[in-house]
């Protein structure tokens, strides 16, 4: 087979498991073989539209099969894959299918207005006629494994979304490192209920499951009790999580009663997770396992092990099998290794600003690693804050709220949350004569932003508090007491 990257996985795949189940997802099973044949069917028909190699395919939807299938039949094509986040709203849509230059684009519901339209759009409720037949060929392309595989956005701080791109060698490498640190097994049945648009459903869930051979159950959202229905019913061993999925859990009247003796592992991802937490899970017999990672780094930059798991709770881990982490004079760190980004999308500036010399990449959080080699996230140099497992940049939200004309200048800083981890607090200047409410000013962002990105807190302040050189003293902000 030429193929080397992704796209090659689902015929290896049949080749030496036909009959087990590869996907499940409401009610209906897709062996390994059935999904390598509809893979042929949608690259063909990929093909017939255009696509190429190095082209963009876009896809906006939830947790489907037919996420899975443009997925790999795009990497057979040796094309590149862009899976949009749903909760991105007209702007940021239209942002993203404009920089990355997709030229077709299959999704789920309805596009809002007004966005680019790639030159093939593709309903779901229309996928299946659009797939067409069964080819008479597979197809063989030969892909490398140093071509792009995925541009994966995310919340620029700029004000712009940025394209993280990552190779075919970036998702195997970091496929290798979890299995390095997790036991792993072909027999797994995996709850895919975090959102695939996302790196770590996509690539510590989805990928090394169909890679060993297990069966992937996807959930089109998240739902307390759809999940816990689903560990119980389909026997589920390994599920992905942020804080807040896990918090949900726990705080369910189903949680002390429920079966969840099929659980092995449990991996949570995406902001610090309180120990409090973690006890609670392991108090119910489970295996609860933290990482630490980023999109650039396809994600894994530090796995606690199980057998860690309740010496080290709290720890992000060691670092992964393959790769290196460091932390500079400044607290900042710093990871290098297969798994690393080669870049942004069209954004060198932003690429030679990400690289210290020697291949570093610059993370913008600040840790320190403990006695045993384990790394603990403390701070972020950057103003970025995560809210329920998604990252906010500030300058984003700043940038939609200086879009009102009542708006002089504004300030958004993260806060402490008892459910979400935090949620942005905006502190805004009005021009002389008032401006609107704070519902209004909400409403005004809920056009331009994702719901998540909306600030819970606002402040109407007459100044924003500013050094000598001009720039607001977010530390100043971040302790103001909240009315």
């Amino acid at each position: 087979m030429d193929n080397a990257g992704l796209g090659g996985w689902p015929a290896r795949r049949a080749l030496m498991s036909p009959d087990r189940t590869a996907i499940v997802h409401s009610g209906r099973s897709i062996t390994y073989a059935e999904l390598a044949a509809r893979v042929d069917r949608a690259a063909h028909r990929l093909r017939a539209e255009g696509v190429r190699a190095g082209d963009r395919v876009a896809y906006l939807g939830p947790n489907h099969p037919s996420f899975v299938e443009t997925m790999f039949a795009t990497h057979a094509l040796g094309a590149v894959f862009v899976p949009v986040n749903t909760r991105l709203a007209a702007p940021e849509l239209d942002h993203v299918l404009t920089d990355s230059g997709a030229s077709v684009l299959v999704h789920a519901s309805a596009l809002p207005e007004p966005i680019r339209r790639p030159g093939t759009v593709v309903a779901l409720a229309d996928y299946e006629d659009w797939l067409g037949p069964s080819p008479a060929e597979p197809v063989d392309v030969p892909v490398s494994r140093d071509a792009p595989a995925f541009i994966l956005y995310t919340s620029g701080t700029t004000g712009r979304p940025k394209g993280a791109v990552l190779t075919h060698d970036n998702l195997v490498w970091n496929t290798y490192n979890l299995l390095v640190g997790m036991d792993i097994a072909g027999s797994e049945r995996t709850l895919v209920s975090a959102p695939l648009f996302h790196v770590g459903a996509l690539a510590q869930t989805l990928l090394p499951t169909l890679l060993k051979g297990g069966t992937a159950v996807l959930t089109p959202g998240w739902d307390v009790d759809r999940v816990y229905d689903l560990v119980e019913g389909e026997r589920i061993t390994w599920m992905f999580g942020v804080t807040t999925m896990f918090a949900d859990l726990a705080a369910s009247p189903r949680w002390r009663t429920a079966d969840l003796s099929s659980l092995r592992h449990l991996l949570c991802g995406g902001a610090a997770v309180p120990e409090t937490l973690i006890r609670t899970y392991q108090e119910r017999g489970l295996t609860f396992c933290q990482g630490y990672g980023l999109t650039e780094t396809a994600p894994g930059v530090t796995l606690l092990e199980a057998r860690e798991s309740v010496r080290k709770a709290g720890s992000a881990g060691p670092p992964v099998f393959f790769g290196d982490v460091r932390v500079a004079a400044t607290g900042e760190v710093l990871v290098r290794g297969p798994n690393v980004t080669p870049g942004y999308w069209n954004d060198p500036t932003a690429t030679a600003a990400a690289f210290l010399p020697g291949g570093w990449f610059r993370t913008g959080d600040v840790g320190r690693f403990d006695a045993d080699g384990h790394l603990h996230v403390v701070d972020r140099l950057k103003d970025m804050f995560i809210s329920g497992g998604e990252n906010v940049y500030p300058a984003e939200v700043e940038s939609a709220l200086v879009e009102h004309p009542a708006v002089v200048e504004a300030a958004v800083v993260g806060v402490p949350h008892p459910r979400w981890g935090e949620v942005g607090r905006a502190f805004v200047r009005y021009a002389e004569g008032g401006g609107p409410t704070e519902e209004e000013l909400r409403a005004f962002l809920a056009t331009r932003l994702a719901r998540y990105k909306i600030p819970a807190h606002v402040d109407v302040v007459p100044a924003l508090p500013r050094t000598a050189s001009g720039k607001v003293r977010k530390s100043e902000l971040r302790h103001l007491p909240i009315r």
